[in-house]
């Protein structure tokens, strides 16, 4: 029996799982790591963080299976997207990363924009706007404020990318990632010329750019003595967490859907051929599918907005969860369910880290609209959940404008783990979802990422088909969905209303 290890990098730590073949998994093992926020809307990690936690998850997966290492056939990774990684003659990272939801960069991007030839040229090049998560106002920001660090860099590399060549001792970018850096010419599936020489970057310090399912590297001696691995074992180059949750669920033909539920919430589509939103409010990069494309929206605090709300207002369920053996999160979902659809007119903004898609603002900010000394726990809970869910909605319309939107929802994430947020979704969207009997998302989609690279499966498509299986789908309720609509018409109308207060309020 021979198997696939995916490395799946995150944000809160990295998950490594091994499966065989058929997509069992076998073993797995989990790494946290901190996030440092120096200064307010600054987010950074450092990059041996995620190189001990792959180390030693991957020994410990395998040491837990008791698989012989020469039957594991390849490895590939998942990982956050976004995050500069500047790295030296030797391959050494020169201080923290700054990663995705970091917001530092309004005025790099505001500069990007401009020496690019202004956001519509911007578009039509790399398919996004600038955006402060994205790289490049990233590369600008150190270069304006960390000369130092700048002056001895000459590598720049996402996370994975860090990690893998640590493993493999070899550069290489991977399209679906690259995609979402601001560099790259996302319809021509190339670094833009154009773009680096208007804003004065040195193309030599990009990696040489490949598929996701492409060999980039092969287990050197030093990465098998540190993590158990057999040495000359292929690595192929990965995607980003997105686009590998995309393989993972299947999401690698057109009609093909899922949303996310993580710390960030997602909702992506499958396109074979590229699709620009012209106002920048979705994103398009390429997909982990050889030649194909993605269309997502993106909002910063999804989970992340629940993982608030417990934190600072259900202390007494994470004891209650402990001492009970489950997941405090079951006992806020029942809470949740005992608030009426509207939370009792107390509607959510989950702007926490700010908002990318739709709204494209790092200035916004969470609010409860409503709020009222009636309003209990329950209404607080229910409100962030039906808050998140709205922001995904109001994606989701953007994508049926484009032409890419499914009539169906696969969901994962950790959110996707709750039957009630679940039927939330299917609710709001109109339209059933479902989920994978295997949850793993990006670590399975990074494995079969592998298993294409090793030669395993014939294609990335044809390994879903062999590998995935859904869930038995919850319905929509259509009077569920018209009790919803004047609360989301609602919320569309909040933001606007709100902008200006919103940068009065970041500027005081």
């Amino acid at each position: 029996m021979k198997y696939l290890l995916g490395v799946d990098l995150g944000t809160s730590g990295t998950k490594t799982v091994l499966f065989d073949i058929h997509g069992n998994s076998i073993a797995s093992a989990s790494v946290e790591y901190p996030l440092y926020q120096p200064k307010n809307g600054w987010a950074e990690q450092e990059p041996e963080d995620w190189w001990q936690a792959a180390v030693t998850t991957i020994r410990t997966v395998i040491e837990k299976s008791g698989v012989d290492a020469g039957d594991i056939a390849g490895l590939s990774l998942s990982g956050q997207m976004h995050g500069l990684v500047l790295t030296d003659d030797n391959g050494n990272a020169l201080g923290r990363s700054i990663i995705w939801c970091d917001n530092r960069t309004i005025e790099e991007c505001d500069e990007f924009t401009r020496l690019v030839g202004g956001r519509e040229h911007l578009i039509q090049i790399a398919a996004n706007p600038a955006l402060t998560g994205f790289t490049a106002g990233k590369v600008l920001w150190v270069r304006r404020h960390q000369p130092e660090i700048w002056e001895k860099a000459r590598h720049i590399q996402l996370p994975k990318d860090y990690v893998r060549l640590k493993l493999t001792g070899v550069y290489h970018m991977e399209m679906s990632d690259a995609s979402g850096t601001n560099l790259l010419d996302v319809p021509n599936r190339c670094w833009s010329q154009e773009i680096c020489e208007k804003i004065g970057l040195d193309m030599r310090m990009l990696p040489p750019l490949v598929e996701s399912c492409d060999v980039a590297g092969y287990i050197t001696q030093e990465a098998a003595k540190l993590t158990g691995l057999k040495a000359g074992m292929p690595v192929a180059a990965g995607a980003g967490d997105n686009m590998a949750a995309a393989i993972g669920t299947g999401v690698v033909r057109e009609g093909k859907a899922f949303t996310t539920i993580g710390t960030s919430g997602v909702i992506f589509a499958h396109s074979d051929s590229v699709q620009i939103d012209p106002a920048g409010r979705v994103h398009t990069f390429c997909s982990a599918v050889p030649g194909g494309y993605v269309v997502m929206g993106v909002g910063l605090a999804a989970g992340l907005s629940l993982k608030w709300c417990r934190d600072t207002f259900f202390q007494a369920e994470i004891q209650v969860a402990k001492d009970m053996g489950t997941d405090s999160y079951v006992l806020m979902n029942q809470e949740a369910d005992k608030s009426p659809i509207g939370a009792n007119r107390l509607i959510y903004l989950p702007y926490l880290m700010g908002e990318r898609s739709p709204i494209l603002d790092p200035e916004s900010r969470g609010a409860f609209i409503g709020l009222s000394a009636m309003h209990t726990r329950q209404d607080i809970v229910r409100s962030v959940m039906e808050g998140v869910m709205y922001s995904q909605w109001h994606n989701l319309n953007v994508l049926r404008g484009m032409h890419v939107a499914p009539e169906a929802m696969l969901a994962c994430g950790g959110g996707a783990k709750s039957p009630f947020w679940r039927q939330m979704m299917a609710d709001m969207y109109g339209m059933p979802v479902s989920i994978l009997q295997n949850t793993e998302g990006p670590a399975l989609g990074a494995a079969i990422l592998a298993g294409v690279g090793a030669g395993i499966y014939k294609d990335v498509p044809s390994a879903c088909d062999q590998i995935l299986k859904e869930s038995d789908p919850l319905l929509p309720d259509e009077k569920r969905h018209a009790a919803y609509e004047p609360y989301f018409d609602l919320y569309q109308k909040l933001y606007p209303a709100l902008k200006e207060s919103f940068h009065t309020l970041a500027n005081l």
